[in-house]
């Protein structure tokens, strides 16, 4: 076992792992945050992308120990409240999702996204999120939604 301490969603956490711990099953088993879905174990979906140190992850790729001192953001932590944030907002109202299972992957890494480019072109939405994969929407919502998240600002 090893050690970890990292700050998720804003609250210090500290844990002993099995250094092979992926983080995404440290943040679902461990902490009880399912929002982060495990899709295909090998990077190809992006269902399990959270932040970590702001920048987007696919979780099923980093060892729990990997983000010891870092600080972890899954879709939970993005909401204040009843607040939704920006990104969620727009992801709701232009109805950028279906089934839903790979939404938490595509908000957290629009918040990337719109983080690195405030105000993206259309073709650099869709590079900026080639790395998460929909089965459900043909992606034109979430296209909109991020143009959308944009415009408010996120």
């Amino acid at each position: 076992m090893t050690s970890v301490a990292l700050t998720v969603n804003g609250s210090r956490c500290e844990a002993d792992v099995e250094p092979r711990q992926l983080l995404v099953y440290f943040l679902r088993d461990r902490l009880g945050l399912k929002g982060t879905n495990v899709g295909c174990d090998t990077t190809s979906c992006g269902a399990c992308t959270v932040l970590v140190d702001d920048e987007s992850v696919k979780s099923c790729t980093v060892f729990a120990v990997q983000a010891d001192g870092s600080e972890v953001t899954t879709v939970e932590g993005l909401a204040r409240g009843d607040a939704l944030h920006p990104v969620q907002q727009a992801f709701h109202e232009q109805h950028a999702l279906q089934c839903g299972y790979c939404t938490p992957g595509f908000v957290l890494a629009t918040v990337s996204l719109l983080k690195e480019n405030p105000n993206p072109s259309e073709t650099e939405i869709r590079e900026g999120l080639e790395g998460n994969l929909c089965r459900c929407t043909g992606y034109h919502n979430i296209v909109k939604a991020v143009q959308a998240a944009a415009r408010a600002g996120a």
